[in-house]
């Protein structure tokens, strides 16, 4: 018996290293659309949900994407895309908030704004034509909702397509579960100038995942055109793709496993101190 609560202490401290360190990750760069598609057809395949997109971008009730090709003119460049126009308007369980001043979806061809933000030489679309950035910040946080309402919701998967990585230790996913614990993180691999990367990561254990924090790059877009600084590696996304949201499961915060096996270190003191009392010579 003191064997086994012994043990049970080792699995309480141990557990959540071994848990958290099961993620699968997909990830690919290259020149041109053609050089991820297989990496990106390879996250599809595991997640599940076929090629057919449905209504709201489900893909058979277990996968959503999002283009934002969609995206009406009036919440693309020069507008403001609403944090919630994915939820909402387009109701897919997801929404989008920053440390900057919004989001912005970049205009089709032939409008008066011009496309890729401005950036046609640093730029290229994986799905025409339309690219998404977060405005005066390079951070961009995503929440699950159950779809179209303001249940929180986590999801088993998360992947995007990054524009223009160009060094390989400044863009990256950072997915934490939705006590707010870091469960898993990754840098996208760099692509070169208008290269294209694709980064996506699956939990393997059983994870849940309730937000995940993009940081593209180390530039910033202030407005079509406009850059924060001359100097450092603009990054902008094209597609996400992720499983469908789902009611968050109930788990114990990381901060309760210590307190748990102090419990069990009771117990077991406990249940030697009632040994000892039946041994002859106990003299308490």
């Amino acid at each position: 018996m003191i064997r086994f609560l012994k043990i049970a202490v080792f699995v309480t401290l141990v557990l959540p290293a071994q848990v958290w360190a099961s993620f699968m990750t997909f990830e690919g760069s290259g020149s041109d659309a053609a050089s991820i598609t297989a990496v990106r057809d390879a996250f599809r395949s595991a997640v599940g949900g076929g090629v057919a997109a449905g209504a709201n971008g489900s893909f058979g009730g277990l996968r959503r994407e999002i283009n934002w090709d969609g995206v009406p003119a009036t919440a693309s460049d020069p507008n403001n895309l609403a944090g919630n126009f994915f939820n909402s308007n387009s109701p897919r369980g997801l929404e989008l908030s920053t440390p900057g001043t919004g989001f912005m979806v970049s205009a089709n061809a032939g409008t008066a704004s011009p496309v890729l933000f401005g950036f046609g030489s640093d730029l290229q679309a994986f799905s025409a034509q339309k690219l998404f950035t977060a405005v005066n910040s390079n951070i961009t946080d995503v929440s699950f909702f159950l779809p179209g309402t303001s249940v929180a919701a986590t999801t088993s998967a998360f992947g995007l397509i990054f524009v223009d990585v160009e060094a390989s230790d400044t863009t990256r996913l950072e997915f934490f579960d939705q006590n707010g614990a870091l469960i898993y993180s990754r840098f996208a691999s760099a692509a070169g100038n208008q290269g294209l990367s694709f980064l996506g990561g699956i939990a393997g254990s059983g994870e849940t995942i309730g937000r995940v924090r993009i940081t593209s790059g180390l530039n910033t877009i202030v407005s079509n055109g406009v850059l924060g600084n001359p100097n450092d590696d603009l990054v902008v996304m094209d597609d996400f793709l992720y499983a469908e949201p789902g009611l968050a499961r109930t788990v114990p915060e990381p901060s309760t496993l210590p307190l748990a096996a102090f419990g069990i270190c009771f117990l077991v003191i406990a249940v030697q101190r009632r040994a000892w009392q039946g041994t002859e010579g106990y003299k308490g």
